[in-house]
């Protein structure tokens, strides 16, 4: 029986019978991780991944190929040296609030950290990308509808190249949460897209960065889809008031570890 459901707002919503609620996805997620971590104490191997197929992030099943990838040669195109843009990457690209005549919206603050390997070595001369939310949680896209401002002065995007000691330095806005389709009432932690490169389009890699006591992490079934709790922790920033810059903006620290068994989550190029 559907009753009607009431916020704060000036809406009035009904819960759709074939939607699930989010007691029903969280009650999923603590299923899945009760098995899981009876399985790691009996003598499972940790999981350092995401699951393909995760049941509470309902996409996720269609989201993966179904059957075993073959190895082909890549096209002399894809070889090429990655730069999404007309020309070089240019310092000032790290800096996402300087990109429109005004001032964006918001919670200014810098992300810092390195690129590395398995060992510890810095990863150099690496392309990262980012692009995120604005701080009411609205993409610069037309899939993105949701009934949240769009900020004139923050597109959302940046790029910038890792120092010879790995490390890479964004100025930006503190994204917003906002809200997805996988289940009624579903909300997105605030999180940063990452995107890296190697030498060539064939080695590029996908991550997201969320920010520490986000009280959205227990309910948010892309986080909770790594069921090793250490390694969902990686994905969490450090606030670090070295990088707080005085009067300007709080900072945030987050290396990604790009091989071995501390590796960074990185997830399909299709991810939410």
């Amino acid at each position: 029986m559907e009753e009607d459901l009431f916020s704060n707002s000036h809406v009035i919503e009904k819960l759709d019978a074939a939607e699930a609620s989010q007691d029903q996805i969280s009650a999923e997620i603590a299923s899945v991780h009760a098995e899981y971590s009876k399985g790691v104490d009996d003598g499972a191997a940790e999981e350092t991944q995401p699951r393909i197929d995760f049941s509470p992030y309902r996409s996720s099943l269609l989201r993966h190929p179904t059957k075993d990838p073959h190895h082909v040669d890549p096209e002399t195109i894809e070889l090429w040296s990655p730069a999404f843009g007309h020309q070089d990457v240019h310092a000032l690209e790290s800096d996402l609030t300087i990109q429109h005549n005004g001032e964006p919206m918001g919670e200014r603050i810098i992300v810092r950290g390195r690129i590395l390997d398995g060992d510890g070595h810095p990863v150099r001369n690496q392309l990262v990308e980012i692009w995120q939310a604005n701080s009411a949680g609205r993409y610069i896209h037309k899939r993105d509808q949701h009934p949240a401002p769009l900020d004139p002065n923050f597109t959302g995007v940046g790029r910038c190249i890792t120092t010879d000691d790995g490390f890479y330095e964004f100025t930006t806005i503190k994204p917003g949460p906002y809200p997805w389709k996988n289940h009624y009432n579903a909300w997105r932690p605030a999180h940063i897209h990452f995107s890296l490169f190697g030498t060539d389009f064939t080695q590029r890699m996908i991550t997201q960065m969320y920010f520490p006591g986000d009280p959205l992490f227990a309910l948010d079934p892309i986080y909770q889809s790594i069921t090793d709790s250490k390694a969902r922790d990686r994905l969490v920033a450090t606030y670090d008031h070295n990088i707080t810059s005085h009067e300007w903006a709080t900072g945030y620290n987050w290396d990604i570890v790009l091989t071995g068994s501390n590796r960074t989550w990185m997830e399909d190029e299709d991810a939410e």
